[in-house]
C-alpha cells in the first residue's frame, strides 16, 4: 500500500505541466492574429491545433501509469 497522499505521481504532474503549457502556447498564438477576429493561419489552424494537443497531452498525462516500487 503507498503511503502517498496525491492522487498522481510526480510524472504524472510534470507531464500535467507540460500540457497546460501546450495550452497556454496555443492560446498566445491564436491572440498573436493579425487579421481581424482572428481569420489568418495563427487564428485557424496552428493555434488550434497546438490548443488542442494540450488537452490530449493532458488526457495522456492523467491516465498515464507509473511504475511502483
Amino acid at each position: 500500500m503507498s503511503k502517498s497522499h496525491f492522487p498522481f505521481s510526480k510524472k504524472n504532474y510534470q507531464l500535467m505541466a507540460i500540457g497546460f503549457a501546450l495550452i497556454v502556447v496555443g492560446f498566445i498564438i491564436i491572440s498573436l492574429e493579425s487579421a481581424p477576429h482572428g481569420d489568418g493561419f495563427l487564428g485557424l489552424t496552428l493555434g488550434p491545433i497546438i490548443t488542442l494537443a494540450g488537452f490530449i497531452f493532458e488526457f495522456y498525462a492523467i491516465f498515464a501509469k507509473t511504475e511502483k516500487n
